[in-house]
């Protein structure tokens, strides 16, 4: 079975996205920028009405990826007040001025995040070496990393994509995001090997047409 990770930015479309078959969500606001931090609210709503799992993003801005220390502090009371709201995930990363991974501040914020899982965002994208980048993840315990594969789509960037697939040898989960719609997701699975996928969600349609993508045959 694939994993369906649905983002959203409201509890309607949390909802909806349950409703269509998402296994999982991601609750984030300001989609149209990144995303960054929901609301305590909205993660609360979320948290007493659905079933399925709800990850959190941690992002205190949109823009680059490099954090002052202010803004590292800021993350981290971020996880902490999600963790006490009852996410189940946390989405985050950091990186250095020369497009690395930032070791030291990933690794307080998964420490801050356990024994939540912990999802690296697209901020891997912006990477000068994803291969490099990969193995630090997984020496800093990171679970799954979010990827277009250093592409402006998951489907331009499936290449890539596969060979991520192919280093993390299961070490860590390679989720694809980015473009990811019914139209394309068969074809970006077979061509990568992925065994989750991720994209934005506002109604229950999409997470359908996703849903009827990878179950030919069945209703949604």
């Amino acid at each position: 079975m694939i994993l369906i990770e649905a983002a959203v930015e409201s509890a309607n479309a949390a909802f909806a996205a349950a409703e269509g078959g998402a296994h999982r969500i991601e609750l984030c606001t300001d989609l149209a920028n990144g995303g960054t931090t929901p609301d305590l609210q909205l993660i609360h709503e979320c948290r007493s009405q659905l079933l399925i799992p709800i990850f959190v993003l941690v992002r205190p801005r949109t823009g680059d990826f490099v954090y002052t220390a202010a803004e590292h502090r800021t993350m981290i009371k971020q996880i902490i007040r999600a963790k006490q709201e009852g996410a189940h995930g946390i989405v985050t990363g950091a990186l250095t001025e020369d497009q690395r991974i930032a070791e030291t501040r990933t690794a307080e914020l998964i420490d801050v995040a356990r024994p939540l899982l912990v999802t690296f965002h697209r901020a891997f994208d912006a990477c000068r070496d994803h291969s490099a980048a990969l193995e630090r993840l997984i020496r800093l315990g990171v679970d799954r990393v979010l990827t277009s594969g250093g592409a402006p789509t998951a489907a331009q960037g499936a290449e890539r994509i596969r060979q991520l697939v192919t280093q993390a040898q299961r070490r860590i989960e390679i989720l694809p995001g980015g473009g990811i719609d019914g139209d394309n997701v068969a074809r970006l699975i077979r061509e990568t090997g992925v065994r989750e996928v991720h994209f934005s969600v506002k109604d229950v349609g999409k997470v359908r047409h996703v849903v009827r993508a990878l179950n030919p045959g069945e209703l949604a």
